[in-house]
């Protein structure tokens, strides 16, 4: 069974109690770097992604990408997918906030600065996923359409999955608007007059209501404004901040 750890080197933080499952779950911090092509100082990009996949065993060039649009798109990923997204983002798959595959050795690739990361594995199939989750594709529930496609294609049983929650800004940071409350009638958090959202916990109720077993959900309580020094976030940093990365992918069989 996956353990309840993260594993942290200095340029990754991995998700410990997987390697017998012959699977990496990981995301980078801000120690190796920017991870976008498009977002941030990105001039290292390429460099910064073959170095931090590299001490992970993962070829940066096969890398498949999502070209994010905050929305609840899910796309398989096919062998013929393999490096799109991974030397240029006009390549990446469109219009796409997750990404599934049975595949091995096929990496999939998500970017973040406060967004969640979560990561999907169905030990079964085996198959995984690994989803982009603002409040945007959270108010859409890419939760259930993520596991409604990997249903269709791999016979995915709610209650065998296991999630992992990535870094994400927590509700102890994530300040928003009440006209949220349209949104996300009954999560919004008020304090002293002001309202927070948890996204961590919203996707987790919504993993629940569909099927998810509590103790298969785990949550690394990183939030990246309070960690700001450890990951980017966009809401410290603004427009020019970098994005990490999650990645996911299943490794040959021994």
């Amino acid at each position: 069974m996956p353990e309840h750890n993260l594993l942290q080197s200095k340029r990754y933080y991995l998700w410990s109690g997987l390697s017998e499952a012959n699977l990496i779950c990981a995301f980078s911090g801000r120690y190796p770097g920017n991870m976008s092509l498009v977002y941030g100082d990105t001039k290292n990009a390429l460099k910064n992604r073959k170095d931090f996949l590299g001490e992970l065993g993962i070829n940066y060039q096969d890398l498949v990408c999502a070209k994010q649009v905050h929305g609840s798109g899910v796309s398989p990923a096919k062998e013929e997918d393999k490096g799109k997204g991974a030397l240029s983002y006009d390549t990446s798959i469109a219009d796409t906030d997750a990404l599934v595959t049975d595949k091995r050795n096929l990496p999939l690739a998500i970017f973040t600065a406060d967004c969640l990361s979560i990561f999907l594995y169905d030990p079964e199939t085996p198959a995984i996923g690994l989803i982009h989750a603002g409040w945007q594709s959270t108010k859409e529930n890419i939760a259930d359409k993520t596991l409604q496609l990997m249903q269709e294609r791999f016979n995915t049983k709610p209650g065998n999955l296991y999630v992992g929650f990535g870094p994400v800004i927590r509700s102890c940071c994530y300040e928003v608007s009440r006209d949220f409350s349209n949104f996300f009638p009954d999560e919004l958090i008020k304090r002293d007059n002001r309202y927070y959202l948890d996204l961590a916990q919203i996707n987790k109720t919504q993993m629940l209501d569909l099927g998810v077993n509590p103790v298969n959900i785990f949550d690394f309580n990183i939030c990246t404004s309070c960690q700001n020094e450890e990951f980017f976030s966009y809401r410290r940093e603004g427009k020019t901040c970098g994005r990490v990365m999650s990645v996911a992918m299943l490794k040959s069989a021994p």
